[in-house]
């Protein structure tokens, strides 16, 4: 069993952590809110894989980086751990770029009034 994937998703997972921590924007700054947001997340994801398992469009296939361990029928435990990522990730780029769009337009804003 090799856990290469896994490893990499939970480094991902920890830099992203980190950023969010540094910054502040989501779980650091609104913890349920955003355990809610990733969790209901994955959630629609998971729900999403199980249907695409069942009609035969995904499946694990010949995988060597994975650890083995299923959650479903052709569901690896790394697929919940790539789907906290990739909520994660989406979660924190958009509130990110809407901090900095408020940003931007409070100093357009005070030029203007200038």
């Amino acid at each position: 069993m090799s856990g290469l994937y896994l490893g990499a998703l939970l480094v991902s997972l920890a830099g992203l952590g980190v950023i969010d921590w540094r910054y502040r924007v989501a779980l650091f700054a609104q913890t349920r809110r955003t355990l809610a947001a990733v969790g209901i997340g994955v959630a629609l994801f998971l729900v999403w894989d199980l249907v695409g398992v069942g009609l035969g469009i995904f499946f694990i296939g010949n995988a060597p980086y994975l650890t083995g361990l299923v959650v479903a029928p052709e569901v690896p435990v790394e697929e919940i751990f790539f789907l906290i990522l990739l909520t994660y990730q989406a979660l924190l780029l958009w509130l990110g770029c809407e901090r900095w769009w408020s940003r931007r337009a409070a100093r357009t804003d005070a030029r203007e009034a200038l």
